[in-house]
């Protein structure tokens, strides 16, 4: 099956959804997704961030479809057109639901752990805007204390269901999931229940924002200044795949390893996660390599950077004429002929 997005084709199996398709091209052409997760069964369809444009039907009916489509859930036909960053409809739906989503968030990322490697940031920063026309009081939650490793801030949740599919699918009893309806909806254990299920870490991983975060590794650094290095250890419980993350000689969290796309290449256990910070627990493979639009990539240790070179005009940073007037530097003073108009206040 042949499948266009953007001007680009690419020829796919059946029951290949656009977004799958638009990852295999890569490029500015893939749309942005906080719900949908690949090795999560039944995600996608619920944040409307991967909207697209469907020029093209099919060769069999070349009809556009009249409204935009979620890519992660519309299957390809053969002879598809789709319009992704090329559409200005998609480009406003994108940026609509960025304001959506942002109507209720926090503005917490200057104490929220998941800064910088936040999705909902890299959202924002590229479909976003700098004002608010929200003037309604925000929803909040009071605080809940759901197990011993994850701490729940459930004022910063977008509701993307990736925990409570992770719980469903690798766990084998979920105690937490989505209550009330609405503007209402939750996250929360309804019977009060810690989570402590040996899999349970992995809802910090598939989370998009900093609802769901790491007790252990709580306001003790920001990202950006630890060093990930992929590492490994012989597990009985998990693969033992890992990246772990330091400052110094000091392992201040382990996480699964991910891809470009931020998604967890192979889920980890619990005593992986939150119970070997030692160094010598791992074998330390090498750095990890970071999608290209990062602020942990920013002057990376893993790529040489050239010096900056500013190209001027000869003298242009030197400053105005009536400008060196006004201040009258010592090096370079005013003339004679220039001190009467200073005096009268004409410069």
């Amino acid at each position: 099956m042949k499948v266009t997005i953007d001007g680009q084709s690419i020829d796919v199996e059946p029951g290949t959804t656009i977004l799958q398709a638009a990852r295999m091209i890569g490029g500015e052409s893939v749309p942005p997704a906080m719900c949908y997760y690949s090795k999560l069964k039944g995600s996608g369809g619920k944040c409307r961030c991967c909207l697209v444009e469907v020029s093209k039907g099919s060769e069999a009916d070349p009809r556009p479809m009249p409204k935009l489509m979620a890519s992660c859930v519309t299957g390809v036909m053969d002879g598809m057109e789709v319009n992704s960053i090329s559409s200005e409809r998609v480009t406003d739906a994108r940026k609509s639901v960025t304001e959506f989503l942002l109507i209720n968030h926090p503005l917490d990322c200057p104490v929220c752990d998941q800064a910088g490697e936040c999705d909902l940031q890299n959202l924002s920063f590229k479909h976003g805007k700098s004002q608010t026309r929200y003037i309604e009081e925000k929803r909040t939650f009071e605080p809940e204390d759901i197990g011993p490793n994850i701490q729940l801030h459930m004022n910063r949740c977008i509701l993307c269901y990736r925990c409570v599919m992770v719980a469903d699918q690798l766990t084998d009893g979920r105690v937490h999931g989505v209550l009330d309806r609405g503007d209402h909806s939750n996250i929360s254990t309804c019977i009060s229940k810690a989570i402590d299920n040996e899999f349970s870490g992995n809802m910090i991983d598939v989370c998009p924002v900093g609802a769901l975060t790491d007790k252990t590794f709580r306001f003790k650094s920001r990202v950006w200044f630890n060093k990930p290095y992929n590492a490994h250890r012989n597990c009985d419980k998990c693969c033992g795949k890992t990246t772990v993350w330091m400052f110094g000689n000091e392992i201040q969290r382990v996480t699964g390893r991910k891809d470009v796309y931020h998604e967890v290449e192979e889920f980890i256990c619990n005593e992986c996660r939150f119970d070997h910070k030692d160094v010598n627990d791992w074998v330390i493979e090498g750095p990890r390599k970071f999608e290209k639009d990062s602020v942990i990539n920013a002057n990376n240790y893993t790529r040489n950077i050239a010096p900056v070179v500013i190209e001027t005009e000869e003298k242009i940073l030197l400053g105005r004429e009536e400008d060196r007037k006004k201040i009258s530097m010592a090096s370079r003073p005013l003339r004679p002929e220039e001190t009467e108009i200073f005096k009268e206040g004409n410069v």
